[in-house]
């Protein structure tokens, strides 16, 4: 029996009689994505805004200036106006926001890849950095289920030190009390993988073949961080750029054709610029009325995309006096992201199993 290639819950061969069952012997795939709160109502959201707000990755204010500020002033308000947001996308079927809904089917899909690539010596499932799944439940239900080396896999296709790093901040503290630690890996950022370009590619043919006046612009927005954030050293900015930059060439369009903004800015500072929302005003108010918009750094649509372009980034174009504007979703359970999901993995999992 290949002790390496199948988990095993058997007595071993050479210990004691009275020895523990141990599960050992297979490996864990560990999707994670940002996180959704259970519900839109008040202590949901505030829940759920509590744990987000409260990291100090996303926000590095000194505590003793920030918390009570948090506590006292924003958890009191922005629950109500962040959970009609929710609300306005919130998948009532299902119980749940459409980020869990795609992360879910995400998962179904690279699962079936998995077991038709290595059979059941691959155990793949996901968590979310804030909320449910933790991390934590998901590591030890990996560990349960005999995984002695797990790879964490956070479905940010950008290094920024306020999504992927909080999350393997996350996954490491997950280990701490874990007797048998499991060997581990991270899944580098995959912002110029070929395969993910290509995808993002398909997506926008796609989108522009079913429309009848072709875009003037297509805008590419990223999530945004605090310019600071660069300057200390964070390459999400350039990755961003890199990412835009390849999709320009692969789809054979001229510089003008495309442009990157960044979205969701929070707080009082500078971050990163064109600001979506006003660059959107800007570009309408300069004669292009007709753009469509891409949102390359969310791998499946979520608040941020269902809400914030489709809603408030969309009106700020038409009120700048915009005419059309389309939303390319983002790539979801798309079999062509799927596809770069799964080579991704591969690569990572070299030397561990398979070729």
């Amino acid at each position: 029996m290949n002790m390496m290639q199948n988990a095993t819950e058997a007595a071993l061969p050479h210990a004691p009689a009275d020895h523990p069952k141990v599960k050992f012997g297979k490996i864990g795939v560990l999707l994670a994505n940002l996180g959704t709160p259970d519900h839109y109502d008040y202590w949901s959201m505030r829940r759920y805004l509590n744990e987000f707000l409260s990291d100090r990755r996303v926000i590095d204010y000194s505590p003793w200036i920030w918390q009570p500020l948090l506590q006292l002033v924003i958890l009191t308000k922005r629950p109500f106006s962040s959970g009609a947001a929710y609300k306005s996308i919130w998948n009532e079927e299902q119980g749940e926001s459409p980020l869990m809904t795609i992360t879910k089917d995400q998962t179904a899909k690279i699962k079936s890849e998995m077991a038709a690539l290595y059979g059941d010596q691959v155990e793949v499932d996901f968590c979310m950095r804030y909320g449910n799944p933790s991390t934590k439940s998901k590591v030890d239900e990996l560990v349960a289920k005999g995984c002695t080396k797990i790879l964490f896999f956070p479905l940010y296709p950008q290094y920024a030190g306020a999504t992927s790093a909080t999350a393997c901040d996350q996954f490491f503290r997950a280990l701490t009390d874990i007797k048998w630690q499991p060997t581990v890996r991270t899944v580098e950022a995959y912002y110029e993988h070929s395969l993910y370009i290509e995808a993002l590619a398909q997506s926008v043919e796609r989108s522009y073949a079913k429309i009848e006046d072709r875009p003037d612009v297509l805008v590419a927005s990223y999530h945004g961080v605090p310019k600071r954030y660069l300057m200390e050293g964070d390459p999400y900015h350039c990755q961003c750029q890199k990412t835009s930059r390849l999709l320009k060439e692969r789809l054979g369009w001229s510089d003008g054709e495309i442009v990157t903004t960044f979205q969701s800015r929070f707080g009082p500072e500078e971050w990163l610029k064109p600001y979506t929302v006003e660059e959107v005003a800007r570009l309408a108010e300069a004669g292009k009325k007709k753009i469509a918009v891409i949102a390359p750094a969310f791998s499946a649509d979520c608040i941020e995309t269902l809400e914030e372009i489709n809603e408030e980034i969309h009106e700020s174009f038409e009120e700048a006096g915009g005419e059309q504007f389309t939303y390319i979703p983002c790539l979801n359970d798309d079999d062509a992201h799927i596809k770069a999901l799964v080579a991704v993995a591969q690569d990572h999992l070299k030397g561990w199993i398979g070729g």
